[in-house]
């Protein structure tokens, strides 16, 4: 067996990854901030399987940005889907993925979070926007931010962020907007931000920054430094803001009364159209030709058509708490019907594209005459002039991805115990992939392995910490947490055989008594 893959399989519960026989860590600030890109193609040169390559993404994305939630103090009615039962971060609100569900965009917009900036979200190797404007966020802007390669658009406005400006945003080549107005930055703007090839937008404006600003920023299409104590103004040879920065800025407060009067208008329209449906009695339905249908029933499995407002009172008005996930085409909402059956309402949000109407229509020809008692059978439907909505039986496991877990939990626990074995019986050589033909240091494969052990221990209190883990694959405090291990294992493995003893004694005890004949009757 490939060694790679046995160490990815055991070590992935605690998101650890390879360092290499010559160590891929540098600088590990924790371990989820080591290159992912690198980690997942020293996997691939190894042979690791696309599924297996998706998997890691999936923890390794899944815990950044439960990091990041769990930073910013996020109450429990805020981020309520991002939970870490449903594996895949794609599903979870504000956050959105491209087609190899890979993180690309996560979006907290004016959301009230008065925690801090986590560098955990460094290890997001995909993403291309982070915008967290309009929040009490505090603290400084991690270092480990310009790990980001991928960003476009940093966005971190109207917070409370103290500190520097970090350097090592000099490192965002693909960066095109910066935005962090108005926080509680200090000290001097990076001569790195001078060097990014891709930068049209800066606004660095209503903080505390001082000291010289780095001449080509002034080149910029669109920049903003006023109200700083900059080298910049009316005194110097520099404006503090691009032309068409001022005129943005000047005009705020006309914008902001345009925006008011327009959304009061629309909420007086609103109220009109509520009155003309309640007036009207019902909400009149238009439905799209479905092949098959007849006499308003498709017959493929005589499948329910619902009407709008049974499955509205159904997900209590599609009420963000009962969101169960989100797919590529829409939301998923846990409903309950009038006769108390429980199910999942598929909403598709972009159903007038061509392929989301297609999807639709797909899924509701072949879904609904498949039957299997692995895939999950359609319910009913319904269609509306602004509505495409599918009806599943509700899973009260949560979902796929939960059962996945529970599958890999499974598989892991039959490799660690082979793992053990190979590991007593000191032939862990027979797990090393051949093709390296003995080119390796067998003291290094049983470092990884027993490092491999530790993360994968029975329970998560006693797995080692992430920047534990580099430690030691940097050879640091490996011996004495091992040995630990070890004390601890054999006592389990002695204590599971004193058991067995007694178990099997008690057997043949009761199985080898001689007959013994009673009395007669008295």
């Amino acid at each position: 067996m490939d060694l790679v893959f046995v160490l990815l399989l055991l070590t992935s519960v605690c998101s650890s990854g390879l360092a290499g026989l010559d160590s891929q860590v540098e600088n590990a600030m924790d371990f989820t901030s080591i290159c992912l890109s690198d980690f997942v193609e020293v996997a691939s040169g190894f042979g690791l399987s696309v599924f297996n390559r998706c998997i890691i993404y999936m923890f390794i994305s899944e815990d950044a940005l439960y990091a990041l939630k769990s930073s910013l103090n996020a109450s429990t009615s805020q981020l309520t889907n991002w939970n870490k039962n449903l594996v895949d971060p794609c599903t979870w609100s504000n956050v959105e993925c491209d087609q190899n569900n890979n993180v690309i965009r996560v979006s907290l917009e004016f959301m009230g979070f008065t925690g801090s900036l986590t560098p955990r979200i460094a290890s997001l190797k995909s993403l291309e926007t982070l915008s967290l404007q309009g929040n009490n966020i505090t603290g400084d802007i991690p270092k480990e931010f310009g790990n980001l390669t991928s960003l476009v658009r940093l966005d971190l406005e109207n917070n409370k962020l103290t500190g520097e400006i970090p350097y090592s945003l000099g490192n965002l080549r693909k960066l095109q907007f910066l935005t962090l107005s108005q926080n509680n930055l200090s000290g001097t703007i990076p001569e790195s931000l001078a060097s990014l090839p891709s930068l049209i937008n800066v606004m660095l404006d209503s903080n505390d920054l001082s000291g010289k600003i780095p001449e080509r920023l002034f080149s910029i299409p669109t920049y903003n430094f006023t109200g700083n104590n900059l080298n910049c103004g009316v005194s110097y040879h520099h404006l503090c803001s691009s032309d068409n920065a001022v005129q943005g800025s000047s005009h705020k407060t006309k914008v902001g009364l345009i925006v008011g009067i327009v959304a009061g208008l629309g909420v007086l329209f609103f109220l009109g159209c509520l009155l003309f449906f309640w007036y009207k009695g019902c909400k009149r339905e238009i439905f799209v030709d479905v092949p098959g249908e007849v006499d308003r029933r498709i017959t493929f499995g005589q499948i329910k058509r619902f009407s709008w407002k049974e499955l509205q009172i159904a997900t209590d008005n599609f009420s963000e708490k009962n969101i169960l996930g989100q797919g590529g085409f829409g939301k998923v909402y846990k409903g309950i019907l009038a006769d108390g059956t429980k199910v999942a309402v598929k909403r598709l949000t972009d159903y007038k594209s061509a392929a989301g109407d297609a999807a639709f229509q797909r899924e509701v020809e072949l879904i609904s005459v498949a039957v299997h008692r692995n895939l999950l059978r359609l319910i009913g439907f319904c269609t509306t002039t602004t509505e495409r909505l599918l009806v599943y039986p509700f899973m009260q496991n949560l979902s796929v991805a939960y059962r996945l877990r529970d599958l890999l939990t499974f598989k892991y626990s039959a490799v660690t115990s082979n793992v053990k074995k190979l590991q007593r019986e000191k032939r862990l050589d027979v797990i090393v992939d051949c093709n390296l033909k003995k080119n390796y240091i067998i003291g290094e494969v049983e470092m990884i392995v027993q490092i491999a052990l530790l993360c994968t221990q029975a329970s998560p209190e006693d797995r080692p910490a992430m920047s534990e883990v580099v430690r030691m694959l940097e050879g640091e405090g490996l011996a004495e947490r091992w040995e630990e291990w070890q004390h601890v294992e054999v006592a389990t493995r002695q204590d599971y055989e004193r058991l067995q003893r007694r178990m099997n004694w008690g057997e043949d005890s009761m199985n080898n008594q001689d007959a013994i004949e009673l009395s007669g009757g008295r």
